[in-house]
This record gives structure tokens, C-alpha cells and sequence, in this order.
């Protein structure tokens, strides 16, 4: 795997200076406007509820950030006053609606958006989360198949990371059927680690993989606990096949799964995480009481965070000494000697 110099520098700025990921997710959409929606009674949730609570993440959270992943219709418009020129700027591309057909999910982007926008505002990494299942009907899965291409080849010719999010799903046919953004019941381990063989393959031009728990994540045990070499054994394989640097997502679980969660993903080579309900949910739980939230926020939250920073610390990988990236992952033209010469002496 190599690295292209636009796509090298927003992988370093979506890390920290050691080379690892901290990243908040304030892109969520019906996990936050659907309570603000239930609470007022009304079809949508008003937008200036969304932006505000958006806004407050960004503001509370940053800090502890190594970057923040925003999205085009509330966490940008809010967010590019409030975030620190430091942070990192990862930029949503999917559309949080999705075609439910018998056969699977289909999944789009936003109107109207498309990586080249994401690069001309200043985002450092394109993220986009496609809905996958192995055993879902052929015609579907090349669709997505298909579709995760396109954004990849979009990546690779405006010179963007491209930060792919994998999540399984249940079919008509399984049992909690649901279209919630929440981790999919009685999941299989098999059905993670088969849509990331697959989306490891280089026709997709993914850079980062933001991969959710190939077990249930209230199943997931703490060290040393009954069962934890054999689920280690399953983040092993995961992180083999991902063959790239890659981050742990949280799925809406709580703290102390999520925490289990990166204690086995840092030892299969995991190099950080990019959450959202694990790190703030507890707090938006206090809505509409907005100095709750904020005082939330800027306690239990950020205390969380720091947390989860300093196991990053302990025991994540950089993402550049992946044993995948040829050296720290840059390739060169052959005219481009002079950045040649100027980079080997850095």
C-alpha cells in the first residue's frame, strides 16, 4: 500500500503527532435528530436543535481530539467557525437515508455532494459508510460494490483519504429487524470479517478502515476474563485482513463495552478510534436541558475521552509503521525529484 502526498498529509492530519487517531463523530444524524424529533412531538427535529447540539460537541470535544468528522448539512455549517485550525476535518459523503430492497440495502450520497466539494472545502478525509452483507442478494452487493469503486477512484483523482466505514445489517429475513443506526442483533463474526476481505481488495482504493466490533459488543470481555483469547483471536483476523491502518467504531455502545472493544482491536494493531455515542450519548440523554449537556460534556464526557486517550497511547499502533505502507507511505513521480530530495531530508 502507498500513499500519495495529498493522500499522506490528511492522514497525518487526522492523527495525533505519534501518529495516532482520536476522532469524534458529530456526523450522526437520526440517532440525533430522532430524540430531538420525539421530544417536540414533530416529524423533524427543529434544525437549530441539531446545530447547537452539534456545535456544543465541537466546541467541548475538540480538545481531546486528534480530529472530527462533520457532516455537510449541520456539523459544517456550525462547525468550521468553531474548529480549531490544529484538528483534523473529515467530511461525510453518504447519505443517512438508504434503499431498503428485499434483497438488502442500498446505499447513496448526499445530493448535491461529492468528494471534489469535500476537497475544495478544506476536508482532510472523505468518510462514507456503506451497508454490507455477504449473504445479501448478488445483484445487491454489486451495487455496492460499485458504488464504494466510484468513491474510491473520486479519492485517488482529487488526491483525498478515503476513511470507509463497514456495517452489517439483518435482512428481511432475521430475526430484530431494524433500520436503526444500532449494532445489528445476534451479528456474526463470520459476515465482519468476509465484507472486510472484500473491501480490502486495492480495486476500492480504501486508506483507512472504521470497522465496527466483529462480535456483539456487550459480548466483548475485559482482559483476562472467561472467553478473551478466543475473541482476541477474532480482532486478530480482522486486523490481518484489513491490511491497512484501521479504527474502531462504537456502534452506540456503551462506555465500558467500547472500552473492552479497543483493549483487543490495539492488540490486533488497531491505530485508534473514531466514536460518537460511546463518547457523548449519555450526555445528549439530558436533552432539552442544555447546561446539563454542556456540563455533561465537559465532565463525564471528556473525562471518557481521556480515557480512551491514554489506552490509545499504551497500546495503539501508529498508522504509519503498518507493515503494509512502503516506508511512511509515500510514492513519487519520477519528475518529482526536488520534493524526492526535500522529503528524504525531513
Amino acid at each position: 500500500m502507498t500513499l500519495s502526498a495529498g493522500k499522506l498529509w490528511g492522514m497525518r492530519r487526522m492523527a495525533d503527532d505519534k501518529g495516532l487517531f482520536k476522532m469524534t463523530a458529530v456526523d450522526q444524524r437520526p440517532p440525533i435528530k430522532g430524540p430531538i424529533a420525539e421530544h417536540y412531538g414533530t416529524a423533524e427535529a427543529p434544525y437549530a436543535d441539531v446545530a447547537r447540539f452539534k456545535a456544543l460537541l465541537i466546541r467541548t470535544l475538540q480538545a481531546h481530539s486528534s480530529a472530527m468528522l462533520l457532516d455537510p448539512h449541520f456539523g459544517v455549517p456550525v462547525g468550521l467557525g468553531e474548529l480549531s485550525p490544529r484538528k483534523g476535518l473529515i467530511v461525510t459523503l453518504e447519505d443517512s437515508l438508504f434503499e431498503e430492497t428485499p434483497g438488502g440495502r442500498r446505499s447513496s450520497n448526499i445530493d448535491h455532494w461529492s468528494v471534489n466539494k469535500i476537497k475544495r472545502l478544506g476536508g482532510d478525509a472523505v468518510k462514507v459508510l456503506a451497508w454490507y452483507r455477504p449473504d445479501a442478494d448478488a445483484t445487491v452487493n454489486a451495487f455496492q460494490q460499485d458504488h464504494v469503486k466510484r468513491i474510491g477512484e473520486a479519492c485517488a483523482r482529487y488526491d483525498i483519504p478515503f476513511l470507509f466505514e463497514l456495517l452489517v445489517y439483518p435482512l428481511e429475513k432475521d430475526a430484530h429487524q431494524t433500520k436503526d443506526y444500532i449494532e445489528m442483533s445476534g451479528k456474526k463474526a463470520d459476515d465482519v470479517l468476509a465484507s472486510v476481505a472484500e473491501f480490502a481488495k486495492p480495486d476500492y482504493g480504501v486508506d483507512v478502515f472504521k470497522l465496527e466490533s466483529p462480535l456483539n459488543a456487550e459480548r466483548v470481555p475485559g482482559v483476562g476474563n472467561e472467553g478473551w483469547e478466543e475473541a482476541q483471536s477474532v480482532f486478530e483476523e480482522m486486523g490481518r485482513l484489513a491490511a491497512r491502518p484501521w479504527v474502531m467504531l462504537s456502534a452506540g455502545a456503551d462506555k465500558r463495552a467500547f472500552r473492552n472493544i479497543l483493549t483487543h482491536a490495539y492488540r490486533a494493531g488497531a491505530s485508534g478510534y473514531l466514536a460518537g455515542r460511546a463518547i457523548w450519548l449519555d450526555a445528549f440523554g439530558h436533552f432539552p436541558d442544555w447546561q446539563r449537556i454542556g456540563d455533561s460534556l465537559a465532565g463525564e464526557a471528556s473525562d471518557y475521552m481521556g480515557e480512551l486517550n491514554a489506552l490509545t497511547d499504551a497500546e495503539a499502533r501508529p498508522w504509519h509503521e503498518h507493515e503494509c505502507l512502503d516506508g511512511r507511505g509515500l510514492t513519487f513521480s519520477p519528475a518529482d525529484e526536488t520534493f524526492r530530495r526535500v522529503y528524504e531530508e525531513m
